[in-house]
């Protein structure tokens, strides 16, 4: 998924071999969790496309354009009037319709931002297949459709319990990275190890790509306390900067420039006086 936008040190292979697995008589609805409502639109995004399903389709009911109705003309024996129809009507109907031959994937974001009815409909499409509007009613193909449902608060019940649940923030579990990881020498791995601790300290885990971006700039440019912080806070998703230039932290950063120092070598500069 880290090709499609989405790098995380945990590995959805479980998850996801459980999700699809579990037999089901209504439609797969993955939702995702997470502290970070955008990190979990990524990964919701990175799974549909690394799934290389057909179609992805999304609505996200925190835009407020998209609340608005569209305009459906509709037959003469209707007397020629003009029926509103909303934009997540519309998204959920074109689904339908795409997954009749084709996979289909059909992301709903920030549900919490939706009328309490949507979840309502949203549970009984997910267990009827069809979904109703005005005078229409679609009925998606269970074994090419997939739901998958953001939200920063807590899904209505009956709904969370037809759905899956998988966490999109970074894992806090420790990494023990060694230098053999970047090509590092040996004798980076008491570097290695009081970053680790420093991470520790924050409560965040970095991903690879983050770390190797930090090591190149501890290789290159730090030099100094506020170096190293900048370099952390630049690369690093999710942490906290008030605790990385507090106080209580001085130690940890002070103990992790001894450690890159004795790992890069101190440059020294002879002054002489005639």
């Amino acid at each position: 998924m880290a090709e499609y936008g989405f790098e995380s040190n945990d590995d959805y292979e479980y998850q996801l071999r459980c999700f699809f697995q579990q037999p089901t008589s209504g439609l797969r609805c993955l939702n995702i969790e997470g502290r970070s409502a955008r990190r979990q639109t990524a990964l919701a995004n990175a799974l549909a496309h690394a799934l290389q399903y057909d179609h992805v389709l999304s609505h996200d009911f925190s835009d407020a354009g998209a609340a608005e109705p569209v305009v459906r003309p509709v037959k003469a024996d209707d007397d020629e009037s003009e029926i509103p129809i909303s934009q997540f009507d519309r998204s959920v109907s074109e689904a339908c319709a795409f997954s009749e031959a084709e996979k289909t994937i059909l992301i709903v974001d920030q549900l919490q931002a939706a009328d309490f009815r949507h979840h309502i409909r949203l549970n009984e499409f997910v267990r009827t297949h069809e979904w109703s509007y005005t005078l229409a009613t679609l009925t998606a193909n269970p074994k090419n459709f997939l739901l998958i449902l953001v939200s920063e608060e807590p899904l209505y019940h009956s709904l969370q319990n037809v759905c899956y649940r998988l966490w999109a923030d970074s894992s806090n579990t420790h990494l023990q990275f060694k230098p053999k990881d970047f090509d590092l020498p040996e004798t980076a791995a008491p570097m290695l190890t009081s970053m680790g601790e420093l991470f520790v300290a924050l409560g965040v885990t970095p991903t690879f790509s983050e770390f190797e971006k930090i090591i190149f700039d501890i290789q290159n440019s730090v030099r100094t306390d506020d170096y190293l912080r900048h370099s952390i806070y630049g690369w690093t998703e999710g942490v906290d900067r008030d605790a990385l230039f507090s106080r209580e932290l001085e130690p940890r950063i002070a103990g992790a420039m001894q450690a890159i120092q004795q790992y890069v070598g101190i440059d020294e500069i002879e002054i002489s006086i005639d």
